[in-house]
């Protein structure tokens, strides 16, 4: 009985592995309670679950969907992106004020730099040294 019932899975679902998850998905279904939708004939769940796949009884998407539901440990749920262009926006005013006032801040010309450097305390120098900057 099981042999029929695969091969009429097969003209349904080509990939035989593919059956093999699918019709244990449904199986497990039935043994917590899931309707039949063909008449159980004293056979076991996973021989009544390829019988409705080979019937076309059952939606082929949905058992796929509950399976990959079923075999995923971390799910993620897709929710719409809330449109934050105000906050967005908000923040980059903010940054433009900031870049604002940094430009208003006290510059130094070539020769207040040049007389703080001359200013400085001389290093001291090794003549020795031929790799030494003089």
């Amino acid at each position: 009985m099981a042999r029929v019932t695969v091969e009429d899975c097969v003209e349904r679902v080509p990939n035989r592995f593919e059956i093999v998850l699918l019709a244990a998905r449904r199986a497990r279904e039935i043994a917590a309670g899931s309707m039949l939708t063909v008449d159980r004939d004293n056979d076991k769940n996973p021989v009544v679950s390829l019988r409705e796949i080979g019937d076309g009884t059952i939606d082929l998407d949905e058992l796929k969907d509950h399976l990959v539901h079923s075999l995923q440990r971390r799910v993620e749920v897709d929710e719409p992106e809330e449109d934050n262009m105000a906050a967005l926006m908000s923040a980059s005013n903010e940054w433009a004020g900031v870049i604002q006032e940094n430009t208003t801040e006290e510059t130094f010309s070539a020769d207040e730099v040049g007389a703080t450097v001359e200013g400085a305390p001389a290093e001291e120098t090794n003549a020795d040294d031929p790799f030494a900057d003089n």
